[in-house]
Order: structure tokens, then sequence, then C-alpha cells
């Protein structure tokens, strides 16, 4: 797969042509690498980011640093979705999870297409839905249950938006993407592996039985895959 093409992002090529092209121009491939920061809690959004091969981590950050992950973006979706829900500044914080390639366009280009109230418009918003219906799910996924069927739910999730089955991720950045203490995911990560589910070697994850975590996981996961398919599942993908 060629790693700059924009209709590698799912909303990209679910533009219609005549929008796609009015953008297309401005388009500047972005080069996402592990632990890049596209935003800071608190600061203006100069940029939009659409992921295709990256995977960008949202973190809510507290007053005394302290953060965690409320939701994951990849090649479905857009980074910056405060710009056009009303403000260009949010609590939160955006940093490259998995290392990839992405494209950014200015604000005010997005503003443009947005203002025109158009497919443009419909097809963010659709996408904003879907996006709020993961973070709400993750807030109550993470009072509600068990380490191990939180981690088989990030797992999964992050599967969904790679080509392979491999990443590379240590245990303690996914304990702080789940905002869990360590010990508890070295836990869960070797009972994953006892299983036979899944295989950690320093620093790198591979999934071995994507349908033993599927039966592991809470319904969290099916909650969000579901309502990202039930939104965005009658979108024309331009292939390119």
């Amino acid at each position: 797969m060629r790693l700059n093409n924009p209709n590698q992002n799912r909303l990209l090529a679910a533009m219609i042509d005549s929008d796609f092209q009015r953008i297309a121009q401005y388009l500047e491939p972005q080069l996402m690498r592990l632990g890049d920061v596209m935003y800071e809690s608190g600061a203006k959004h100069n940029y939009v980011y659409f992921p295709t091969s990256a995977i960008v981590s949202l973190h809510y950050v507290l007053e005394n640093g302290n953060s965690s992950e409320i939701a994951g973006v990849g090649n479905e979706g857009i980074v910056g979705i405060s710009l056009f829900m009303g403000g260009d500044t949010t609590p939160s914080r955006a940093v490259v999870q998995t290392g990839g390639h992405g494209y950014r366009l200015k604000s005010h280009i997005l503003m443009e297409e947005f203002n025109r109230a158009g497919p443009v418009m419909r097809l963010l918003l659709r996408y904003t839905q879907a996006l709020l219906t993961q973070m709400s799910q993750t807030a109550v996924c993470n009072r509600h249950h068990t380490v191990e069927q939180q981690l088989c739910r990030w797992l999964l999730l992050t599967l969904d938006r790679l080509d392979g089955s491999e990443f590379v991720m240590t245990q303690e950045l996914i304990a702080n993407m789940l905002g869990v203490r360590r010990e508890g995911v070295t836990v869960a990560a070797g009972n994953l592996q006892k299983y036979g589910y899944i295989s950690c070697r320093r620093g790198h994850i591979s999934v071995i039985d994507r349908s033993g975590l599927e039966k592991t996981t809470c319904e969290c996961y099916s909650v969000v895959n579901k309502e990202f398919a039930r939104l965005l599942s009658d979108v024309q993908q331009r292939q390119g």
C-alpha cells in the first residue's frame, strides 16, 4: 500500500470528487513519528490532521499533568474536531501512538468547506458522533471493566487501524493510555499471552488470535465498532 495516498484516510476517500478536489491541492503530507505531539491542551489549532497509516491518541490532561486516553484516531478519522465544533482549542492533547503517515490541512481551509453546509459538513458531523461514542464508551469501560477487558478493547481498536498484526508499544505506554498501573497491564498482557492470543517482546506486541481477544473483551469494543459502521458504512469510498 502506498504510504502517501489521501484515499487511505476514509474521510478523505468518502468526499465527493468536487469537494475533495477543492482541498486536495492544500493537503500536506505529514510524517507522524511515535511520540510526536499534534497539539497540546489549550493550544490553538492551526491544522487538522488526517492519519493514513499513523494512529493518534487523544488524552485528557489534568491540572497535575496526569492524563489518560479518551479516544484514538486512525485512518478512519480526523484529528482536530474542536475546530468545527465551536472552538479552536480543546483540553485534550493529541500525541502519536503508532508512527506512520498522514496529511495535514490548514484550519481555515477546512472551515471554508465546513461552512458550505454541504456533504463535507454532514460527513464530519457523522464522524464526530462516532468519535463521541468512542469517548463515552471509553469512560464507561475504564470505570466498570477489568484491565484485561480494557486491554483487549484497546488492542482490537488499534488492530482495526493497522494493515498488519504487529505494532510497537510498551506496556508502560499502554498503562498511560488506559490510566491504570503498569503492574495491572503486565498481568493482563501475561494472561493474554498465556491464552495464546498475543505475543509480547521488547516493546512489540503481535496479535496471534484475534477471535480470542474478541471473546475476552467487553461489549465496549462492539458498541464502538458498530457505531462507526452505522454512521460511515453507506458513504462511497473513492479509490486511489
